[in-house]
This record gives C-alpha cells, structure tokens and sequence, in this order.
C-alpha cells in the first residue's frame, strides 16, 4: 500500500522544483559535526517485531549512544514500544495485568520492559513510551503504561501511533486526531508528571490535530521516498514547517528506501543531518529497527 495520497504527491513535487540548486547542495553536502544545534534527541525506534531476534539492553545502549555520536549535543533516545496492534481492535501490553481486566487491552508478561528501561536509567537515555492502541480507550493506556514505569528516570513521556488508532475504521491510516482529543491525551499525560509530553506519530500531517499544539512532539514516519532530497524536501515543507515552531522527530532507514540509504558511507549520520539542515525548530533523528542489526553491525544473538 503507497503511504502518499495524490495531493501530497503533486505538493511535493511543486516544492522540489521551487527550491533549486542550493538545497541541492545543502542535501549532497551535511554540516560538518559540531555544527548544528538544532537535533535535541537522537537514537532509535524499537519494537518487538521490528528486530528479530530482539538485542539485549547493552546492545541497544550501544546502538542509541552511537547514534548520538552522529550529533553531539542531543540527548540520547529511545522510542519504544509497550503496546502492539492486535487484529482487529486490541492493543497487546508487554507486562502483566496485575488481575484486572480492560475492554480492548491484552497483556502479556512476565513485564518486558524493566531491564532495559533500568538499563536507560544508568546511561542517561530518554525513553518515550508508545502504544499501538486498536480501539483500547487511550486514557487508559496512559494510565496503565505511565502508572507502571513513572518511577523510571529514562521515561519521559508517552506516544500515540495514530497509524493504529481505530485502525478496525480506517485499515492501514488509522483514525485523524482532532483538537480536543489531542489536548485531553495531552492533559492527561502530564497529569502523570507535567514534565512528561505526548508525541503523535504519522506520515500523513493532515492525521495531526488542525490546530491545538499545546506541548506536543510531531513524528513524521514516511517512507517509501525516492532519495534524500525527496526526503528532506517532504520532512521540511510538508512536515516540519505545517508544525512549527513545535519540536519534530523523524524516523529513518525504513527498508522501503534502503535502495538509496544503503548508497551512503553512513546513512543515519548523513541523512539525519541534512535534515536537521533543513528544519527550522528543535528536532530528533531516530532510527528505525527493522534495519538495526544490518546498519549497526550487530551481531547475530
């Protein structure tokens, strides 16, 4: 299935042709290191299904601290998953229940989680938090996920794939967030601890709230792109700028475009930088898992 609609499409080309040779240049040549300042988070997306077999916690700090070498200054980071979609309308939970039942929620334990966030606590990283929700009720899910790892220092907040949300009503999209849906996940997040945010994750920004911006982090996950400058292009304009001057993250080396990426001497490094080039605001360049062990040279386990 193609994750760009025909309004997109014909908008990104529009935008190609009206930048010109000097970001050309910008995409073919990144900053030197030390130069930008603008990509405060950097590290991966992990989830159970998207690394096989999955690393342990040293190799996922290995992996997360490298990817902050790539760009001194920000903070190392961790998307990572506690909640997985479920056909056609639960949510699966990577820790036990603790004898309660929820409509729409499975859980699955012993808890999978607890060595490696205590792991990210002793190095420093920070974790956010992400559910797959189905048609689970989201105050919920925040509820049970933050409840059980508040007391971890690496946890700084919650994210909603909006790709899943109601999935059951709009296959392989998810259901749009509006405004006051957006402001109460985000309210109810930091009633947990208001340093905490909320991250809403697509492709698509029209699936974003239309205006209610509060705290939250943008991620913008496409793929399916035809080089790096298609990328940058789509990330900045139709990404970034709908969204500023609130922070972006994008998620990278999708196996979808690894007929470009896997050209480049060092893919995370180069394309996240020429991004961060491009981007007005704060940002972070996460990697994605399901080409993990193959970029990061990790070994079989």
């Amino acid at each position: 299935m193609s994750r760009k609609t025909a309004l997109l499409i014909l908008t990104l080309g529009s935008m190609v042709l009206a930048e010109g040779s000097q970001n050309k240049l910008q995409t073919q040549r990144p900053a030197a290191l030390g130069e930008l300042k603008n990509v405060a988070f950097s590290g991966v997306r992990a989830s159970r299904y998207g690394v096989k077999p999955f690393p342990e916690p040293e190799a996922w700090q290995k992996v997360i601290e490298t990817m902050r070498g790539y760009f001194p200054g920000s903070d190392p980071c961790a998307i990572w998953l506690v909640g997985k979609f479920k056909h056609p309308t639960t949510c699966l939970l990577f820790f036990p229940s603790g004898g309660q039942a929820y409509p729409n929620i499975e859980f699955e334990g012993p808890d999978q989680n607890e060595r490696f966030l205590s792991r990210f606590d002793q190095a420093g990283i920070k974790v956010f938090l992400q559910v797959e929700s189905a048609h689970a009720d989201m105050t919920t899910l925040i509820d049970l996920v933050l409840s059980r790892y508040k007391l971890h220092p690496s946890v700084i907040g919650f994210g909603v794939d909006v790709e899943w949300y109601r999935e059951a009503d709009r296959p392989g999209w998810g259901i749009p967030v509006d405004d006051e849906t957006a402001k109460q996940w985000e309210a109810r997040v930091k009633s947990h601890n208001p340093s905490y945010r909320l991250f809403l994750k697509h492709w698509d920004p029209d699936w974003m709230p239309k205006a209610y911006r509060g705290d939250i982090i943008f991620v913008d996950d496409s793929q399916e792109l035809k080089g790096l400058e298609a990328m940058v292009d789509e990330f900045q304009n139709l990404w970034a700028e709908r969204f500023y001057p609130n922070p972006v993250f994008f998620q990278i080396g999708y196996n979808s475009d690894k007929p470009w990426w896997q050209k480049l001497d060092n893919p995370a490094q180069t394309i996240g930088r020429a991004i961060a080039q491009r981007v007005r605001q704060s940002c972070g360049i996460i990697w994605v898992d399901f080409s993990l062990r193959e970029v990061f040279k990790l070994p079989p386990e």
